[in-house]
C-alpha cells in the first residue's frame, strides 16, 4: 500500500485492491464516511486502483486538519 505525499497543496495517495470490485465496493463504504464528514474529495477510478486528493478549498485550497482526518479514516477503511 502506498503513502500519503503531500504536494502543491494537496494529500495524494493511490490505493490498490485486489480487484475492480473490490476498490468499487471500498468507493461505497468511503462514500458513506465522506458525505459524512462533509469533506468530499477528487478521486478516480481505474480497474483495482483508486487515486484520491485531498484539499480544503474553503481554506484557499491548503491541506488542513480536515484533510488529514479523512486520509486517517480512508485508511483505516482499507486496514
Amino acid at each position: 500500500m502506498y503513502t500519503w505525499t503531500e504536494h502543491q497543496n494537496k494529500l495524494q495517495k493511490t490505493f490498490k485492491f485486489n480487484s475492480f470490485m473490490e476498490a468499487i465496493n471500498w468507493m461505497g463504504k468511503a462514500a458513506v464516511v465522506i458525505d459524512q464528514l462533509d469533506h468530499h474529495p477528487e478521486w478516480t477510478n481505474v480497474y483495482n486502483k483508486v487515486h484520491v486528493t485531498l484539499t480544503t478549498h474553503d481554506a484557499g485550497n491548503t491541506v488542513t486538519e480536515k484533510d488529514r482526518e479523512l486520509a486517517r479514516l480512508l485508511d483505516e477503511m482499507v486496514s
